[in-house]
């Protein structure tokens, strides 16, 4: 027995008809204005309650040049103007500068001090959200020069033209105060330096003075000792030149006495000794050989003799030794010399001396007044704000009203669609 098999439809055909729909929807118009009027609630309760944020800012400038002249005159410590404005953000971004200005003026964030947190905590926690440092490109504003744009965000209750103006006081300060302290350290070492270099002189020269004492006093103990030899040497040598003397004159005697020879007389006159003369005569006699001193008589050769034997020096017969005397005599005392350990004003000798006491002058006498010193220009303080930035109310509301209104109206398109219709 065949049973007739069922047909089923195929697909299942579901068509919107857009009026019918927007007419459900009209009717559950109740949920869209429920939702869209709590989504409101919501946002203009978060709008009245939330707390206010503020933000001031602050421009900071380059300086000057002739506010850095002074300083960079003294040609010890090089700074330009865009140099100091890098190093002013570069200390504003430091933590460790937020740190200690917070830590000396912790009244400032006593109005956002928890009970449960240190001040060390509350520090990090604001400065890290709060604080912007940005760099002004002259290339993108109408300035001509770079500058530093320095803003805080802070809530209501925080007085935050102060913490701005303030920190950025103190960091300029600081700034100022490590300028000056490297700037007198580098006077000091340098002064130092100055007064090493001097006593190096002072070492050298009387190094050099000592040696040239030593070089002087052995020159002259070379010389001293050279006469004195030369002296021993050339006495020795009048003493045996005596000596033979008195040896000549002894064989001499001996001829003499031999000859009959008791006064002076020549070989002519002693060989016409037996002849006899009549008259006056003149006897001259020329001869080109020297005349033995045997005939030069027994008398005056035993006085010659006996005059020699009783001679105590011989100096006198050497005019040399006249000479050794006085030269001995000059070396006793070199005046050069005595005229070197003498010296009472040394420095005057040293060479160099002159610059470095005007070195010495001039750097004692460096003085910059850093008072007066200016390392960046505030431009422009920061001042009270007009507003708060946040919440921006009619923002905020508008987006809880464009919100309600949303959910509102896809909840009851969704509730529309998927729930079935009443058949009349």
């Amino acid at each position: 027995m065949n049973f007739p098999t069922k047909i089923r439809p195929d697909i299942e055909r579901h068509e919107i008809d857009i009026a019918e729909f927007l007419r459900d929807v009209w009717k559950q118009r109740r949920i869209i204005l429920l939702f869209t009027g709590l989504s409101t609630a919501i946002a203009v309760t978060y709008a009245l309650t939330a707390r206010p944020q503020y933000k001031v800012q602050s421009e900071i400038r380059p300086a000057a040049t002739a506010d850095l002249d002074m300083l960079n005159e003294s040609g010890l410590y090089k700074i330009q103007p865009e140099q100091a404005l890098k190093r002013i953000g570069s200390a504003m971004g430091s933590y460790t500068e937020r740190l200690s200005f917070f830590q000396a003026n912790p009244d400032l964030l006593a109005p956002i001090q928890d009970d449960g947190k240190s001040i060390e905590e509350t520090i990090e926690h604001f400065s890290t959200n709060a604080f912007t440092i940005e760099q002004i490109d002259p290339k993108k504003t109408t300035n001509f020069s770079e500058a530093i744009q320095f803003s805080v965000e802070y809530p209501s209750g925080v007085d935050g033209v102060a913490i701005v103006n303030d920190f950025t006081k103190f960091v300029v300060k600081r700034e100022k105060e490590k300028v000056e302290a490297d700037f007198k350290t580098l006077v000091e070492n340098r002064i130092a330096q100055t007064e090493r270099k001097l006593l190096s002189k002072k070492a050298a020269y009387e190094a050099e003075k000592d040696s040239q004492i030593a070089e002087l006093l052995e020159k002259d103990q070379l010389k001293k000792e050279t006469l004195q030899d030369e002296l021993k040497a050339l006495r020795q040598q009048l003493q045996t030149r005596r000596q033979n003397r008195v040896k000549q004159l002894d064989e001499a005697i001996s001829i003499a006495k031999k000859l009959g020879i008791v006064a002076p007389t020549t070989p002519s006159a002693l060989g016409e000794a037996g002849q006899t003369r009549q008259g006056n005569m003149i006897r001259t006699e020329v001869s080109n050989q020297q005349i033995p001193l045997y005939f030069m008589g027994q008398s005056a050769l035993e006085a010659e003799r006996t005059t020699l034997a009783s001679r105590n020096s011989d100096d006198f017969t050497e005019p040399r030794v006249d000479e050794i005397q006085k030269e001995l005599s000059l070396l006793a005392n070199n005046r050069k010399v005595a005229l070197l350990k003498q010296r009472s004003n040394e420095e005057l000798f040293l060479k160099g001396l002159g610059e470095i006491r005007e070195e010495l002058a001039h750097l004692k006498n460096l003085h910059v007044n850093f008072e007066q010193f200016n390392l960046v220009n505030i431009d422009k303080p920061a001042s009270p704000p007009p507003g708060p930035i946040k919440p921006r109310k009619a923002l905020i509301v508008g987006l809880g009203l464009m919100f309600g209104l949303i959910l509102g109206t896809l909840l009851v398109a969704a509730r529309t669609i998927m729930l079935p219709k009443k058949i009349d």
